[in-house]
């Protein structure tokens, strides 16, 4: 994964851009008709049920917007709710309230939406040794708050992007001339570039586990699209030799089956791009 540093500054150019893109050259509705100096307190209402997320970010883009608003927190981020939790108020001028507020609505009832479904597959996996992943499957732009909300639902990481780790699929391993030539490149490329990254291998089939448990240096297989009982004698080959990850189509009515095959990981892209907004809304008090 990226640095702590490098996730902040995405952040930041998330936010830049969405205040960018929302404002332009003026909040022309509010600068119509509120007084420069009015001053006004809203409330953050939850509408829905689920996991709240993107409460620090929120505070992000209202310091963002006008370091002198104040925001007094009730309910932190991971955190359950249910329909009338108010999670925080917000307070200073009505202007500076109402510049922030899409942004700051828009990206939490995402990143709630998220968490609350990456909560729920967290769930279906306890009890068992397997952990939940998130994919590159996220919205342009907005990724670095959707993998944050994958963490505060329960879940972990993978890959940011195309630069902080190898995955070698089946295109990459096509074009190159087979998976055993394109690992012995990748590593080659690695050590020529003095890049320390580690370096997971798809599998389309059983025989493809046999020919990447050749080469050394792998660290993880991506088990995809297996069914189940493959999936048990692809994780039985594996062994110890290095870790082990299903995806591919797997669902809250497959995933626990999947779990016990006995995988370390199960990525799923559906955390990402399949979920409803959670409601929330901004009232003024």
């Amino acid at each position: 994964m990226i640095s702590e540093e490098q996730f902040q500054k995405e952040l930041e150019l998330i936010i830049q851009n969405g205040i960018r893109e929302d404002i332009g050259p003026g909040d022309y509705s509010s600068l119509a008709c509120i007084p420069s100096n009015a001053i006004g307190k809203v409330r953050l209402l939850v509408k829905d049920n689920g996991i709240i997320a993107g409460v620090q970010f929120a505070k992000m883009i209202f310091h963002n917007v006008d370091p002198t608003l104040q925001v007094e927190t009730f309910i932190n981020d991971g955190a359950a709710v249910k329909y009338g939790d108010v999670v925080f108020h917000v307070s200073g001028s009505s202007q500076s309230i109402l510049k922030a507020e899409r942004l700051v609505l828009n990206s939490m009832q995402r990143m709630s939406a998220i968490g609350t479904k990456t909560n729920n597959y967290v769930k279906l996996l306890e009890g068992t040794k397997t952990k939940i992943l998130d994919t590159r499957k996220t919205t342009p732009g907005f990724r670095a708050c959707e993998k944050w909300a994958v963490k505060i639902g329960g879940g972990e990481n993978h890959r940011f992007a195309l630069y902080d780790m190898i995955m070698l699929k089946d295109n990459h391993n096509d074009f190159a001339g087979g998976i055993t030539n394109a690992i012995a490149k990748t590593k080659d490329f690695l050590k020529f570039n003095n890049l320390d990254l580690k370096i997971i291998v798809e599998a389309r089939n059983l025989d493809e586990i046999k020919e990447i448990l050749k080469s050394e240096g792998v660290f993880r297989i991506l088990i995809d699209n297996f069914n189940f009982e493959d999936t048990k004698t692809a994780v039985k080959l594996i062994g110890d030799k290095c870790l082990t990850e299903s995806s591919g189509n797997i669902n809250e009515k497959t995933i626990r089956e999947y779990a016990e095959c006995g995988v370390n990981y199960i990525s799923s892209g559906a955390l990402t791009h399949s979920i409803y907004n959670m409601d929330l809304s901004l009232k003024a008090i």
